[in-house]
């Protein structure tokens, strides 16, 4: 691809790419930006994972996660997009088109999150129309559920996760 998938005012989305790598561990080696994604670690190998993953879902459904940057530039500023997932849980979180978000600490409370995911379902919503998106988020990370909130997420159950519960919301057509 020579070019972003899609642009919003401030950013640029594309599709997963080999060069993302080093983009992905820098934005994730903040312990901050992990707070509200439970105890995962991260590194090269891990941020590697994330990468394959988030070009899989692109290649096996035709959707998946974008890579983010400032409009124009180069540096990776955060991750979004519609994913598929299979959580392993149930409650509507397997085998299911679900929404995401992780952006660096210096885009917080700019609406970078909200631009991104509103062009991402925008994109979805086009592509695969009348389908529901699903959404969970740590019950301590309020800035995401307030997101979820302006993209029109409801919230329907919980989980129980290591250290904390999981908001399962989702959106339906």
């Amino acid at each position: 691809m020579t070019g972003p998938e899609l642009s919003t005012e401030r950013l640029d989305l594309w599709r997963p790419a080999p060069r993302d790598h080093a983009g992905l561990v820098a934005l994730l080696a903040d312990d901050e930006v992990r707070r509200h994604l439970g105890s995962r670690p991260t590194g090269e190998v891990e941020e590697f994972n994330r990468l394959c993953r988030n070009a899989g879902s692109w290649a096996l459904f035709g959707y998946g996660i974008f890579t983010c940057r400032a409009r124009g530039e180069d540096d990776v500023i955060g991750i979004c997009g519609v994913f598929h997932s299979w959580r392993g849980f149930g409650q509507g979180m397997d085998d299911t088109p679900e929404i995401g978000w992780i952006f660096a600490r210096k885009t917080w409370g700019k609406g970078i999150a909200s631009e991104a995911a509103r062009a991402s379902l925008a994109w979805f919503d086009a592509a695969f129309p009348g389908r529901r998106v699903a959404c969970m988020i740590n019950d301590t990370n309020a800035p995401s559920l307030a997101v979820a909130d302006k993209l029109g997420f409801r919230r329907y159950s919980t989980q129980a996760d290591t250290d904390s519960t999981l908001i399962l919301l989702e959106r339906r057509p």
